[in-house]
């Protein structure tokens, strides 16, 4: 049989073999540690206090990690005031001027990722401070030692991703395939403010829309020609308005595809550049020794921006201010390819704005550093490419729990949020490559794993074709119910969600193709069970007391020998 166990120890045998909660990984080869920063104001000092934790597949003890505090030079802070002890630092609150932010590096042999807290103040007529108006406070404080002033000051953690995207169901649209079915609507924006109500019944709380500016006709929308205009095949910027609107009353959060790495080769800014070295925008790109535009991949429709022109910067800094008054969020296109001193900068543009806009990465590989002072959210694309060779049985399943310890060992901060899905506009749908059962798994671990879901239009009916029109008429009532319940069932368990904890178990199985793993909260204690084989397996999970009542299909799944797996089982702990 299969067995599963806290500390893998490899596969062998046909469909046997063995994991755990530890991964495959070599102890003591090492790896980046992990930090978290806190505040509080203590009878008016600021006490910051750090979190460190050595790698897990470091030998290094905790204790002998050392933390490097440092104050942002950009805010008013007495330096001579500042004082730091081991893994903490503390610094009266009338050393400081507005705004206090502190950022740390845990280190051993090599460094982890910064974190930072921000401590808030704003004076008032009596000398006290008044309170911030911000979803990050998490610390009011007394203004003085004393008690006079009484006011006000904010504590937040600027790296943690924004309250409302940790718990959403997001929803990606190809915009000019999900609703072209529909001739009566005068724009496409109309004919997709027309399918808001289905995604709400769906249980969907937050909206990806492929690229909405003017192009060059490319059907997806990528390689733009003007960054201020809406597409006009698509409608106009108030058509566009009104669909975000109608999105917000329903609840609904809406991200904006943010391309900045590159316009189209029809922007004229290129086209001006590309017949003319003279041109003011020819320094606007980057160009090969041949003539041609930088590029990747050698995609020959478009032209990379060269980023070290402060004019090119400017021009995207006012798209990104103008958009950003618009939705709530940016998805970053190829985040990888523009330069981080540019993220930070437009992270703090955001952000400045509100603190609760969404900055959400396409990196492939994820990169860790990626989390600070840049991005909220990563594409966990460990995980996609993970999933996709389990479907297709070329890896067992076990290796779906390597891919979330895999988070932390390559030095994510516990903190860190990462969006988890199994297709979207670029890939081949997974029912498509890996069949039906194993799509249905797949689901159930979107749903179940630490992460943020994404469903990629479609994906919740069966649909087949990656970026064709939807096929509304032939789509898979039973598969969109799997959805509704999946969806459900984490809007309702605590535990499945951002706060839940997850814990590799011991367990036993017949095939290498199912998992079992435990989300804990302090609500309650979940086992979840993937199989990705054809037909129902048993798993064995030993001692472990188990309520074998599945709270997805609401039937009880209990068996000899263990609980029954389809595709996906989630039963409290008892």
């Amino acid at each position: 049989g299969q067995s599963g166990s806290a500390r893998p120890t490899g596969f062998s045998g046909g469909a046997s073999g063995s994991g755990s909660a530890i991964g495959d990984a070599d102890r003591g080869r090492g790896g980046r540690p992990r930090i978290r920063l806190d505040a509080t104001v203590e009878d008016g000092v600021v006490v910051v206090r750090a979190d460190p934790q050595p790698n897990p597949d470091s030998d290094t003890d905790r204790d002998d990690l050392v933390v490097e505090f440092v104050v942002d030079d950009r805010d008013e802070v007495d330096d001579a005031a500042v004082e730091t002890d081991g893994w903490e630092l503390r610094v009266p609150l009338s050393a400081v001027g507005d705004r206090l932010r502190v950022h740390a590096v845990a280190l051993d042999e090599t460094y982890s990722v910064p974190d930072a807290v921000t401590v808030e103040r704003e004076a008032v007529a009596d000398g006290g401070f008044a309170e911030a108006e911000t979803d990050a406070v998490q610390t009011d404080v007394t203004s003085h030692a004393d008690g006079s002033g009484a006011g006000s000051a904010s504590v937040s953690r600027p790296n943690d991703p924004p309250q409302w995207s940790r718990e959403v169901t997001l929803y990606e649209i190809y915009v000019r395939g999900y609703a072209s079915d529909d001739e009566d609507a005068d724009n496409t924006f109309e004919a997709l403010e027309k399918r808001l109500d289905y995604l709400e019944s769906l249980g969907i709380d937050c909206l990806w829309l492929t690229p909405v500016l003017q192009n060059d006709h490319a059907p997806h929308g990528y390689n733009i020609v003007d960054f201020y205009s809406i597409a006009e095949d698509l409608g106009t910027r108030e058509d566009y308005e009104r669909f975000v609107e109608a999105a917000h009353d329903r609840g609904m959060k809406v991200l904006f595809d943010l391309v900045l790495n590159h316009s189209a080769r029809d922007h004229p800014f290129f086209e001006d550049a590309y017949k003319n070295p003279d041109s003011e925008y020819y320094d606007w790109y980057e160009w090969r020794e041949d003539g041609e535009p930088g590029t990747y991949f050698d995609w020959e429709y478009i032209a990379n921006f060269d980023h070290r022109n402060l004019e090119v910067r400017r021009y995207l800094l006012d798209a990104v201010d103008m958009w950003a008054e618009v939705v709530d969020g940016f998805r970053c296109d190829m985040a990888w390819a523009v330069p981080d001193t540019f993220w930070q900068e437009i992270r703090d543009r955001v952000k400045a704005k509100d603190p609760e806009f969404l900055l959400l990465d396409e990196t492939i590989p994820y990169i860790a550093d990626f989390h600070e002072g840049m991005f909220d959210m990563h594409f966990d694309t460990t995980l996609y490419f993970t999933l996709r060779q389990v479907g297709r049985g070329d890896e067992p399943a076990e290796r779906i729990l390597d891919a979330i310890e895999q988070r932390t060992q390559v030095g994510f901060p516990d903190h860190a949020a990462f969006m988890l899905y199994l297709e979207n506009h670029d890939e081949t749908r997974y029912i498509v490559e890996c069949g039906e059962d194993e799509a249905l798994a797949a689901a159930g671990a979107l749903f179940t794993l630490p992460g943020v879901p994404m469903v990629y239009g479609g994906q919740e009916i069966g649909q087949r074709g990656r970026r064709d029109a939807l096929a509304w008429d032939h789509a898979r009532d039973d598969i969109r119910e799997h959805y509704e319940r999946l969806i459900e069932v984490r809007d309702e368990t605590p535990a499945l969600r951002y706060d839940g904890t997850f814990r590799r178990i011991d367990y036993e199985t017949d095939t290498d193709r199912a998992i079992a793993f435990v989300r804990d909260h302090d609500d309650g204690s979940y086992l979840c069970a993937l199989n990705f084989a054809p037909g129902a397996t048993t798993v064995d999970v030993g001692d472990l007391a188990v309520d074998a009542t599945d709270v997805v299909s609401g039937d009880s799944v209990a068996a000899e020998g263990g609980i029954r797996v389809d595709d996906v089982v989630v039963c409290p702990l008892a």
